[in-house]
């Protein structure tokens, strides 16, 4: 019998199995990679494991696609619910930039600690918004709409045992090994012909409403690793001779703790691929729509310390206009050390980070502090960080634009339809959790968990 986790490990591997053979330059980005960390550790091995083992690090992977209909999301919600991955957080990447990103999205993952230190897997998942009239008029939507109608991703086979594998926590290993063939050839790069002229059409509105609506199938859009230095990935990759994106999004490197999350990715590369032309002949020719991103994680923030987080970010992007990646890295660095803690004891004692926590080794005499720092800083809580496992629109949206050849149309006149986590809920038949309960319930289990055990009051989690 395969387990749900046996099921999203074997899943996790064989996809990126997959992904190596279609985009060899993932292999490269994976070795890289594996590298890296490997000096990490060698060099400081407390650091390297601050933010979870080695062994899982260097397994973890994230993917990303990309469906067209609130039918498609339904169907790969039921696809990941056989794996334990539930929808987390909602992320509106259409945001106010001139780049055309006309989509919503949401990510699949584990939700308990347990099930993340087994197999982290996620999928990051976007769905396009045809109606939103900043995109398509009513015209382009309703084309669009048909030509989604008529496809099938997930075909009944597949869908048949996710449902089984949900229900039953798992498989017997015929129907595992079966299951897994078909989910991950639902996500493989299609060699059916591409209508050039309907590609064109969505291109001009945007790369992305194109790679998803102008295709009769879906396909893994990048698959990434998680790396413990992700300045040296990239100054590596670029020794290989691979072409990386400007810069690294999200916070920039510090002498203090990392938060929250940094991504960055090689360039998206020509594929080949086979056009139907106009007169109905089959032709050869290329996309560039699939790219290799890699990610460096930090500790989760609270809400207090995401919205220092989010201002800090407003005032990066009124002080960088114009400037150079290198010159608006200067900034995020300027401002970074002169706003966050310098430690993980200062995020703690400012409640901007979330911590587990668990009793000392032995119970101290005396009263203990009313607060949590005071607390973990007298010796009888021992706080540990806690990962954050989500991810940045802003940063999303970044490296999804740095991938495309033009930056489409968007009629800023309109009104964009609207969209939010209630919807996607509703479209997947599921809830969709909020990130911060997740970290908040995760950290105060184990603050009443540890309390209980040294026999003292329980303090407020955030101080």
């Amino acid at each position: 019998m395969f387990s749900t986790h046996d099921l999203r490990a074997g899943f996790a591997r064989s996809l990126s199995a997959m992904y190596g053979t279609e985009v060899p330059a993932y292999n490269t980005l994976v070795d890289v990679s594996t590298q890296v960390n490997a000096d990490v550790l060698a060099a400081d091995p407390v650091r390297a494991e601050r933010l979870g083992r080695i062994d899982r690090v260097t397994a973890e992977r994230h993917g990303a696609i990309r469906v067209g209909t609130a039918a498609e999301l339904r169907q790969v919600a039921q696809v990941f619910a056989a794996l334990g991955m539930e929808p987390v957080g909602f992320y509106d990447l259409r945001g106010t930039e001139a780049t055309s990103l006309p989509i919503v999205s949401t990510a699949f993952r584990p939700t308990t600690a347990e099930a993340l230190a087994i197999n982290p897997f996620r999928v990051f998942t976007s769905v396009l918004v045809t109606d939103d009239r900043r995109y398509f008029d009513a015209g382009l939507q309703a084309e669009l709409d048909a030509f989604l109608a008529q496809r099938t991703l997930f075909g009944p086979d597949v869908l048949a045992l996710a449902e089984r594998a949900e229900a039953d926590g798992g498989l017997p290993d015929a129907d595992a090994a079966e299951f897994l063939r078909l989910a991950t050839a639902c996500f493989e790069l299609s060699p059916e012909p591409v209508d050039r002229a309907w590609y064109a059409r969505l291109s001009a509105v945007s790369g992305v409403a194109a790679d998803i609506g102008g295709v009769p199938t879906t396909h893994i859009n990048h698959l990434t690793p998680r790396v413990l230095d992700i300045d040296d990935l990239y100054r590596r990759m670029e020794g290989l001779g691979i072409t990386m994106i400007d810069e690294i999004q999200g916070p920039p490197r510090w002498d203090g703790p990392d938060v929250l999350l940094r991504q960055t990715s090689f360039k998206a590369l020509a594929e080949p691929r086979k056009f139907r032309e106009p007169d109905g002949t089959i032709s050869d020719g290329a996309l560039s729509v699939r790219f290799g991103e890699v990610e460096q994680r930090g500790i989760a923030l609270t809400p207090a310390g995401r919205d220092r987080y989010d201002r800090l970010v407003v005032e990066i992007d009124q002080r960088s206009a114009g400037l150079t990646p290198a010159e608006r890295n200067a900034i995020k660095v300027e401002l970074w050390q002169a706003n966050w803690p310098t430690d993980e004891e200062g995020l703690l004692a400012n409640g901007e980070g979330f911590f587990e926590f668990s009793a000392a080794a032995r119970r101290l005499d005396g009263d203990p502090p009313q607060t949590v720092s005071g607390l973990v800083e007298q010796g009888w809580l021992v706080a540990t960080p806690i990962v954050y496992e989500d991810f940045l629109p802003r940063s999303a949206a970044g490296i999804f634009a740095s991938n495309l050849d033009s930056k489409g149309s968007r009629d800023a006149g309109e009104v964009g339809s609207p969209r939010d986590a209630d919807w996607i809920a509703e479209a997947v038949g599921r809830t969709v959790h909020d990130p911060m309960q997740l970290y908040a319930e995760q950290s105060r289990a184990s603050l009443v968990t540890a309390c209980v055990e040294l026999r003292i009051p329980t303090p407020e989690v955030t101080r």
